[in-house]
């Protein structure tokens, strides 16, 4: 698999800014919040200066997942006890929504646009992600204890990567039949995948999704949000399956039907849409 122009940019624009912001803001004796704006906003019209408007898009957004890692470590180096788990929190987001772009880059490039970084992947998401910030600040201030217990994140950390390897690993498997947007039309080349990873679960890349956005909580040791997440997550996936599988059905008829018999969704209380006692011709 070879990497398309806007992949490359971005990859190197992200692993540039990772090396050269995590050792600008850990070796530095400026010890000032502005410091890492500062180096961001410098960084920004480095950017727009070099790259074409063309590029410009991916280059900014990879540059700032970049930064968003950097400033994680510098956090988790440096931040006190009851908040620098948050550093880890920023580098397990960063990780994740770069590679969701790197994977659709590989397996599916002629797909490949800047909403593949899904960092803005819908409001709702948005509104999760601030309201875990929300609640991770309050309780780091005003109960600092309650972020202390490192196992715990480490727990969720061990969780987050195995939600992600396990989603990267199904896009992978998938290949050319993924793609993060539901189908409604049969591609001429589209196949159903059963082997690998799909052997164990009907649904792995949201299998993964939902086990790492529980662990991104774990990290943060929100007990609200954690609930929040789990349902919020499952309904949402309970919703997303039961459409796609109806897809799938009008795609592949009794092949997947057959398929929905001997392997589940992977998720938990979710069964899809099963069709009883019908046989597709």
């Amino acid at each position: 698999m070879k990497l398309c122009l806007p992949a490359k940019v971005s990859l190197y624009c992200y692993l540039g800014t990772i090396t050269s912001f995590s050792f600008l803001l850990l070796l530095s004796p400026i010890q000032s919040v502005y410091f890492p704006i500062l180096l961001y906003l410098i960084a920004n019209v480095l950017i727009k200066c070099i790259s074409t408007n063309e590029y410009y898009g991916f280059a900014v957004r990879a540059s700032f997942l970049g930064f968003v890692f950097s400033l994680g470590l510098y956090t988790f180096q440096l931040a006190p006890n009851e908040y620098y788990i948050f550093g880890i929190y920023m580098a397990v987001m960063s990780f994740f929504h770069f590679t969701e772009f790197l994977s659709i880059a590989l397996i599916q490039p002629k797909e490949l646009s800047v909403r593949s970084f899904l960092i803005y992947h819908s409001p709702e998401y948005v509104i999760a992600a601030v309201s875990s910030w929300l609640e991770f600040f309050l309780e780091a201030y005003l109960l600092p204890d309650m972020k202390i217990y490192k196992v715990v994140s480490y727990l969720g950390l061990v969780i987050c990567i195995s939600g992600e390897f396990l989603r990267k690993l199904a896009m992978m498997t998938a290949n050319s039949n993924f793609n993060h947007i539901i189908q409604y039309t049969k591609a001429d080349e589209h196949v159903l995948v059963t082997n690998g990873i799909y052997s164990m679960f009907r649904h792995p890349s949201y299998v993964g999704w939902f086990y790492w956005s529980i662990g991104t909580q774990i990290i943060l040791m929100n007990p609200i949000c954690l609930i929040a997440y789990t349902l919020a997550s499952w309904y949402y996936f309970n919703d997303r399956i039961r459409v796609e599988e109806i897809t799938l059905l009008n795609f592949f008829g009794q092949q997947y039907s057959d398929y929905q018999q001997h392997v589940g969704t992977g998720l938990p209380f979710i069964n899809g849409y099963i069709v009883r006692g019908t046989e597709f011709r």
